[in-house]
């Protein structure tokens, strides 16, 4: 198994454990300085590696499109998220790693195309490079979770 397939779902645990924790309030904070909330940071994690695995591959991905207008690249929240949305959003931190393992298990990921991250310059090639972006993608994006939890309760 690829070592950043087993080493996603602990980060994702922390994700969970945030949605699970905090009000729907504090999740849908933005405070002063900051671009999102913390619920977009999490969903906007969901949806970059279903991105760079899935569609970068020529697979289906296994989110809605309407996930990826709201939390693709470029995007801020644009009102405060439901419930049900958030609930949306934890069941996904693991079903998508789950399934992502399977296919790479079962070779789907012959493909890739290539693409430069707008955030380091550096260009994925093929599917194990997007697996190790994806990880540090969701480092960075747990910091910004992180930092917003100290801003919204200090």
């Amino acid at each position: 198994m690829h070592f950043t397939l087993e080493v996603l779902p602990n980060t994702r645990q922390f994700f969970k454990k945030c949605l699970e924790n905090e009000s729907l309030e504090v999740l849908n904070v933005i405070p002063d300085g900051f671009n999102n909330n913390i619920v977009w940071n999490i969903g906007h994690t969901v949806v970059t590696q279903q991105l760079l695995a899935y569609k970068l591959s020529g697979l289906p991905m296994m989110i809605s499109d309407t996930l990826v207008e709201k939390y693709q690249k470029g995007t801020k929240p644009e009102s405060d998220l439901t419930q049900d949305e958030v609930n949306s959003i934890k069941a996904l931190l693991f079903s998508t790693i789950e399934k992502t393992k399977e296919d790479y298990g079962n070779g789907l990921f012959k493909n890739y195309t290539e693409y430069t991250v707008s955030t380091t310059g550096n260009t994925l090639r093929n599917i194990d490079e997007a697996f190790q972006f994806a990880l540090f993608h969701e480092g960075l994006h747990l910091g910004y979770v992180m930092a917003l939890l100290r801003a919204i309760k200090s």
